[in-house]
This record gives C-alpha cells, sequence and structure tokens, in this order.
C-alpha cells in the first residue's frame, strides 16, 4: 500500500541533493582510479589486432586475385587445347571469374572477423528480394545458356537483331555485345536476343550479291546484260560459278529494271557491292544506256 501512495506521490520523484552528490562522488572516484596503463595497453593490443587482421585480409585477397587469374588463365589454355568454341570460352571464363571473386569476398570478410553465416543468410534473403524484383537478369542469364547451347551465333560473326547489326565481340552473362560498322558498341540482353529473329551473316563462306538498276525504255537490255557482265566477269573476287546473272525483273513506271546478281566470298561483300554500284553508274552510260528518274508529262490545253 505504501509503495503505491509512493509511486503516486510526485515528490518522491525527486532525488535527493545529498544522494546526488553521493552518485557523483562514486563516479568520479572510479573514474579516478581507473588504470589508464592497462587501458591504453588494452587499447593498443587490440588496435594492433585489428591492423594485422586487417593487413592479412589485404595479403589474402591480393593472393587471391592472383590465383583467381591463374585459374582463368588455365581454363583459357585447356579450352583452346579441346578447341572449345570462343563464345563457350567466354561465356565460361565470365562465370568462373564471378563465382571466385565471391568465394574470395567471402573468405576476406571472414578473417576480418565477420559472421559469414550470418552474412550469407542475410545476402540469400537479399538475393531473393532482388531476384523478384529483377526477374529479368534471371531470364537474361538463361537466354545466355539458350545461345550458348543453341549457337545462333558465334564470338566475330556479323548479325542483325533487335533492329542492331553488327560483329559480336563477346557473350557475357547477361548480354551480347556487338561493334556496329560505325564503330559503336551495343548491348542486346540476352533474354531479348535468345528469343528474337536474328540474321546470321557468316554462318556461309559464299554470299550473293544482289544490285538492281534501272534502264530506260528503248535501251537493250541485250548490251546492258552484256556490259554488266564483262564488268563481273574483270573482277577476281566475283565467283565464275555459280556465274553471275543479269534478268530482268520488273517493267515499272519510268524504267526497266534489271537484277543483277553474283556470288562472292563473304568478307568480299560490301567492297563488291559498293564499287560495282559506282562502275555500272559510270560505265553503262558508256554503252549508250541512261538512267531514268521520276517525272511527271503536264499537258496544258488552251480554250
Amino acid at each position: 500500500m505504501w509503495t503505491f501512495l509512493a509511486a503516486e506521490d510526485p515528490a518522491s520523484l525527486i532525488v535527493p541533493d545529498s544522494v546526488q552528490k553521493a552518485h557523483f562522488a562514486e563516479a568520479v572516484e572510479k573514474i579516478a582510479n581507473i588504470d589508464y596503463h592497462a587501458l591504453l595497453q588494452s587499447l593498443l593490443s587490440e588496435s594492433v589486432w585489428i591492423l594485422i587482421k586487417i593487413l592479412i585480409a589485404l595479403a589474402i585477397y591480393f593472393i587471391g586475385r592472383w590465383v583467381v587469374r591463374r585459374i582463368l588463365k588455365l581454363v583459357d589454355v585447356a579450352m583452346q587445347h579441346r578447341n572449345v568454341d570462343i563464345s563457350l570460352r567466354s561465356f565460361t571464363r565470365n562465370t568462373i571469374s564471378t563465382v571466385f571473386t565471391l568465394l574470395l569476398v567471402l573468405i576476406v570478410v571472414s578473417t576480418l572477423g565477420v559472421n559469414v553465416t550470418s552474412l550469407i543468410a542475410v545476402a540469400s534473403a537479399a538475393t531473393l528480394a532482388i531476384g523478384m524484383a529483377l526477374s529479368g537478369t534471371a531470364q537474361n542469364f538463361a537466354g545466355g545458356v539458350m545461345i550458348l547451347l543453341m549457337k545462333p551465333y558465334r564470338v566475330g560473326d556479323y548479325i542483325s537483331a533487335q533492329g542492331q547489326s553488327g560483329t559480336v565481340r563477346d557473350i557475357k552473362l547477361f548480354s551480347t555485345v556487338i561493334t556496329t560498322a560505325d564503330n559503336q558498341t551495343i548491348y542486346i540482353p540476352n533474354n531479348s536476343i535468345a528469343t528474337a529473329i536474328i540474321d546470321n551473316y557468316s554462318t556461309a563462306d559464299l554470299r550473293r550479291v544482289d544490285w538492281t538498276v534501272g534502264i530506260s525504255y528503248g535501251d537493250d537490255v541485250d548490251v546492258a546484260r552484256k556490259a554488266v557482265l564483262a564488268m563481273l566477269d574483270a573482277d577476281s573476287r566475283v565467283l565464275k560459278d555459280p556465274a553471275p546473272v543479269v534478268w530482268v525483273a520488273a517493267l515499272a513506271d519510268s524504267s526497266v529494271n534489271l537484277t543483277i546478281r553474283a556470288w562472292v566470298k563473304n568478307g568480299d561483300y560490301w567492297n563488291v557491292f559498293f564499287e560495282h554500284n559506282e562502275e555500272f553508274y559510270k560505265e553503262l552510260p558508256k554503252h549508250g544506256l541512261s538512267f531514268p528518274f521520276p517525272q511527271m508529262d503536264v499537258h496544258m490545253k488552251k480554250e
């Protein structure tokens, strides 16, 4: 009953001055009696131990990085000896590098005294949450695996996909890197490119070059055919078998359109295409042929 009344009495919450002075004197006495030499020695000992752990962790990190590089070099040599596809080499190398780097980080953190088990548990939960939020990343990884298994293209191939055209430079864990003809670097997500229509221009050794040339109505088609075939025959890059052909493709509104087809090696395609475009323009008029252009005849009637 007394305890309840004391708790209800506001005056009981005020500590008397004598008690406060006693507590302050006790605190001052404890501070005065501290063994500063032992405290300093303890702090110094702990600082040295922490510094040693940091140095050991750094040594482990740099040695580990060296070991990882050696492992990657051995893997590269082994895959080269087994003639593993260059695309698979790149993907495997990136995967091994990522896995071993994560293991090295865990070892370094453990050396510093962090509870790795708890860290892994927290990381797993965070990975699950991030994975649900970034499900596209996992799809890109799966897309990379599908690309390596199905092999629609390899490193070094010239492809067209997702509205981009260029030479494949690398197949990474989550994206494919291509370099365009004007030296731009394009990163295409693996999931997008794995499910897209891909034009691979490098799978065959030979490639057909097509031109469409319009000549005027009244021009001699045989003369045009003979002139074009003579130009192509003089080019050693144009294959004799299959032989080049020239056909009348369409009787258009203002021109007779000729389709010209020739076969070349894959690497000669663009040079042959552009050089003969210019040659046709310069040489065909010398044979009495002309290139028409769209025009409109206006007849005025006088009333």
